[in-house]
């Protein structure tokens, strides 16, 4: 399910849009005896992350791949999620994926609905004000509770509140551009 403008969910980059990795969780560690491990979702609400089939763990060893796992059992457990992987049987191999993104490819996200977007989509994306000043690429985005903040760099550092029509004016993917009512000064 899309989420509108804040949803955790990062992207590692890559050459081809459409086969790229988008992480969606984090291994945090252990949970119990019996291989179960604890995950830190990106998703909200953060069970949806089960929803994602297959999902794909980064290897460190192998610069930087991804490994293909499969889900056998999840829930949600507190404000995080807790699965069994296949192959994953004892306290001792969970501990071993402590850390790890958890990812899934770009073409498992349902399309996002009009004036919704991901953050993956967001990311890259030149901003500009209302008089056409570029004021940089918009960097990352973060989570404050409030609404979501735009961190976009440019010959200076931009904390923009991402919210619709009061400072987000337009959003065009096609082209690339994200217009803002920003004063450049700021």
């Amino acid at each position: 399910m899309p989420i509108e403008l804040g949803n955790g969910i990062h992207e590692p980059e890559m050459d081809d849009r459409t086969h790229q990795f988008v992480v969606v969780g984090k291994v945090s560690c252990a949970f119990g005896v019996k291989g179960w491990l604890k995950i830190h979702s990106y998703t909200d609400p953060a069970d949806n992350i089960l929803q994602f089939e297959p999902w794909y763990l980064q290897v460190r060893q192998q610069n930087q791949s991804w490994k293909i796992v499969k889900v056998l059992d999840g829930r949600a457990h507190g404000k995080q999620v807790v699965v069994q992987l296949e192959g994953i049987n004892d306290r001792n191999q969970a501990e071993l994926l402590r850390g790890l993104d958890i990812a899934i490819k770009r073409e498992q996200l349902p399309e996002a609905q009009d004036n919704e977007f991901y953050w993956i989509d967001l990311e890259g994306l030149r901003v500009i004000n209302r008089d056409g000043i570029f004021l940089g690429v918009v960097e990352s985005i973060m989570e404050t509770g409030a609404n979501d903040v735009l961190v976009v760099q440019g010959d200076k550092e931009r904390l923009i509140p991402c919210v619709m029509d009061e400072f987000v004016m337009d959003i065009n993917l096609e082209t690339g551009t994200l217009t803002v009512d920003w004063d450049p000064d700021f």
